[in-house]
């Protein structure tokens, strides 16, 4: 209790230093607030603009909070633009923690000392962040490989400071009117949810996992392996990868790498996971991709940290696709069905009205050429727009448009000239046309079979015993007879139907020998 009053007395301090309480008074309360607010704190220097104020206050607050801003800044739903925008400066960059802790970590997680697990183990990290730290190591059969170390003591400090979140996040929605609106008991839930998350380094190791299973044979992406033998919720161990980090583009152009084809290469990777696999890495800023030189995958690109993965349902990608289709078509009148059909809009929102909004956000998008656009600010401006209809922006979009903005950022780096729409296009056509054409109706076809391959058979019991216990327990009802009428209907259905399966079978499996003779034969 003492050291969570000295906590919460350094975070008030920090906040009056800052002017915090005068960016929240300006934004939410009366303007009167604020003026008492500076009169009480004369003597602090305010010149400096708001959002730079939020930044170097978190920054003084510690690792926790600054991943805190790091949430936020993705919310620009909810966030005002200067803010949002001076917060996606913040940097994750944490001094390293005693190597000596690292190994009895390792050693209390797996079981050994790292000299005894591993031929060669490196004392000195070679990163570190708020929530672990990595160091290179060799296995006994001359492997090289990655270990992750979870700092110590992490869920008690992060329990710690996110307690003060939720009290902090209570009161601004008892005090403020527009706490609600901005969701801050949400928004903390959800980011102490994703640091729980974080601490299960099992979790990122799964992840990186799935991920590497679904770019099998490609030649776009490689993710590195995972050692489960060596993994654990505080320890992870996975196949070291070799490459120039992304942003080093001089490099990367020394050694030949073709820039402009690595951008649309990165954009296909994005959409191949968002449309293709609904799974994508949602954390690809330029500290987590690496580009391999090795002359057997030259190019290509290596995907590190899986700690924040995001997933789309068929919902999700339909919506997504119908969006950004009706986007480029400027068929704003889409853009408003689809918000209300998905539920999104409330049901009674007048589909003119949205519409209207959308047109006004997004027409001077198009004043310019098609490459110019961008895919994060069509998003951006639409979930701006969500603000005043009251659209409930689904937390796994939040993680694609801030995924969407960093691919995009980092593909016009490297390439000035990318065409984002073009590259991305010929994606969202074709899985449009997978989901509503043939294709998707025989791909759809192939998934549903087995599923009703097994309920089929059992519709006419399942109905009959459901028609005989309605009969029974109701006998007074006066269509008791006609439900037995029914109950012996269907049984003569049922009987039926086992003809047309049992010689329907027989004759889908003869048109199956037969096209197996016939292949044969050509052989």
């Amino acid at each position: 209790m003492f050291l969570r009053s000295l906590r919460l007395l350094k975070i008030i301090r920090v906040a009056i230093r800052y002017g915090l309480d005068e960016i929240i008074a300006t934004e939410f309360a009366p303007p009167r607030i604020a003026r008492i607010a500076n009169a009480i704190f004369f003597w602090r220097d305010l010149s400096a603009p708001r959002g730079e104020r939020l930044r170097r206050a978190l920054e003084d607050l510690g690792p926790i909070f600054i991943k805190f801003g790091q949430v936020l800044s993705t919310r620009r739903d909810l966030m005002p633009p200067d803010i949002a925008n001076e917060l996606t400066r913040l940097q994750d960059r944490v001094p390293p923690f005693d190597s000596d802790l690292a190994a009895l970590q390792i050693q209390k997680s797996l079981g050994a000392h790292p000299n005894e697990l591993f031929a060669t183990f490196e004392r000195d990290p070679v990163a570190s962040a708020s929530i672990a730290q990595v160091h290179f190591a060799t296995l006994k059969d001359g492997k090289e490989v990655a270990i992750k170390v979870l700092r110590p003591g992490m869920r008690a400090i992060i329990d710690h400071d996110i307690g003060l979140m939720h009290v902090a996040a209570d009161w601004f929605e008892r005090l403020w009117a527009d706490g609600r609106r901005l969701k801050a008991k949400e928004v903390v839930g959800e980011f102490d949810k994703y640091l729980h998350d974080e601490l299960d380094l099992m979790r990122e190791a799964a992840n990186a996992s799935q991920l590497r299973r679904n770019f099998a044979g490609s030649t776009l992406l490689m993710v590195p392996e995972m050692y489960w033998d060596y993994c654990s919720p505080s320890v992870i161990v996975m196949e070291r990868m070799h490459g120039i980090p992304i942003s080093q583009t001089e490099r990367l152009a020394q050694e030949g790498v073709d820039l402009a084809k690595l951008s649309r290469d990165g954009v296909e990777i994005f959409f191949t996971q968002v449309f293709r696999d609904g799974f994508f890495h949602a954390d690809m800023h330029p500290g987590n991709i690496l580009v391999s030189v090795a002359p057997e995958t030259f190019g290509r690109y290596i995907a590190l940290d899986f700690g924040i993965v995001g997933t789309l349902n068929d919902f999700d990608k339909d919506y997504l696709s119908q969006n950004f289709l009706a986007f480029f078509q400027r068929d704003y009148k889409r853009v408003a069905e689809a918000h209300i059909e998905s539920g999104w809009a409330p049901k009674e929102t007048r589909v003119d009205e949205l519409e209207a909004a959308v047109r006004a956000c997004c027409e001077p998008i198009f004043d310019r050429p098609l490459k110019d656009i961008s895919f994060g600010q069509v998003l951006l401006r639409l979930f701006q727009t969500s603000r005043r209809f009251n659209v409930e922006v689904q937390p796994q979009l939040v993680l694609l448009q801030k995924t969407l903005l960093n691919v995009e950022g980092l593909g016009r780096q490297l390439d000035p000239d990318l065409d984002l729409w073009k590259t991305a296009k010929p994606y969202l056509e074709r899985w449009m046309s997978e989901q509503i054409g043939w294709r998707g109706f025989v791909e759809q076809l192939k998934v549903e079979v087995p599923r009703y391959s097994r309920l089929l058979p059992q519709i006419p019991r399942l109905v009959h015993q459901a028609l005989t216990h309605y009969t029974e327990g109701d006998s007074h009802s006066q269509n008791a007879d006609l439900l037995k009428k029914l109950v012996a209907e269907q049984r003569r259905t049922n009987m039926l139907l086992g003809v047309v399966v049992y010689f329907g079978g027989g004759l889908v499996g003869g048109i199956v020998v037969i096209q197996l003779l016939l292949h044969f034969l050509r052989f």
